[in-house]
Order: C-alpha cells, then structure tokens, then sequence
C-alpha cells in the first residue's frame, strides 16, 4: 500500500484509508506506535512497552502466586 504525506496546518501527516484503518483495528482519536525494525518502520495499534510490562507482571504473578495470594487475604 502506499500512502502519501500532506500538509496538515503547519504539519505533514498520513490519512490512512478505511481498509488499513480496518487491519489495523483502529479508528479515529486512536493512538498508534511506531517502531523502527531493521526491516525499516513497524506501525502498530499495541503499545510494545505494556506488553513488556505485562510479560514480567504475568511471570511474577505466576512464580510469586502463594505469597500474592497470602497477601489478598
């Protein structure tokens, strides 16, 4: 797909089509990131640093379950 970069006021920006709106599962006032990959640029709807984040919590909440549970009650 190719897009083209316009003026948007004072700044340049992308207008996504519906169908890449639609892949990428997002719509208006949605935020998207974008990483650099050594294949070049990633734009993705998830934010890669909660899903980090949410990988150690997991694995804490799994090794650490007894004392986590003691600590509930």
């Amino acid at each position: 797909m190719k897009l083209k970069i316009t003026t948007i006021g004072n700044s340049a920006g992308l207008i996504l089509p519906k169908e890449l709106l639609a892949r990428l599962r997002v719509d208006k006032g949605d935020e998207l990131y974008v990483l650099e990959t050594p294949d070049g640029i990633k734009l993705t709807a998830f934010d890669p640093e909660l899903a980090a984040q949410m990988e150690v919590a997991e694995r804490i909440m799994r090794e650490d379950r007894a004392v986590l549970h003691k600590l509930a009650q």
